[in-house]
């Protein structure tokens, strides 16, 4: 005799509606919005947003692409961080090539970190705001800035004053 497919009685329907039907009476009770009112949907909005923020969460708080800023503007060249190597810091998780650098940026986040936010200075000095690009980075006066472009990284080198410009439109930009 082969099993009948799953077929739930009306009996136990009607029982699990009720139970759904009393809670979010309780809930309205309790002054419960929109979303405990229905506990199904509350719960699956809930599920939506713990995933999204499971899928999206890392790849968005990662500092200058997972390169190690450290090593922008101590070795002067791009070097990729391990993620095993990393600590966080405003929000972002900043990686590492080695323990060393590491401590370093831990020691003074500010000396490594780049300038005006990641912002490019080029685009602040004509009035824009835009996040550089980790691989058009320069060091002038001993911090990293990163330039939206490969121009953008030539003129700044030609032409640092830009520096005071953006600095400028960067403190309006900030209050």
């Amino acid at each position: 005799m082969s099993a009948a497919p799953f077929q739930p009685h009306a009996a136990m329907i009607r029982q699990v509606s009720f139970a759904g039907l009393s809670a979010a009476r309780r809930a309205r009770k309790l002054g419960a919005g929109r979303v405990l009112a229905r506990p199904a949907a509350g719960r699956q909005a809930l599920a939506v947003l713990a995933l999204w923020g499971l899928l999206s969460g890392p790849a968005l708080a990662q500092a200058l692409g997972g390169m190690d800023p450290v090593s922008l503007r101590d070795a002067g060249r791009p070097v990729g961080g391990d993620a095993a190597i990393s600590t966080h810091w405003k929000g972002h998780e900043w990686r590492f090539s080695n323990d060393a650098n590491r401590a370093a940026f831990e020691a003074n986040p500010g000396a490594y970190a780049p300038g005006f936010g990641g912002n490019c200075p080029v685009a602040l000095a004509d009035g824009q705001r835009h996040p550089g690009e980790p691989q058009y980075f320069v060091v002038l006066n001993g911090t990293v800035y990163l330039a939206g472009s490969a121009s953008a990284r030539e003129r700044l080198r030609r032409e640092p004053a830009i520096l005071d410009l953006a600095a400028r439109a960067w403190k309006k930009q900030s209050r």
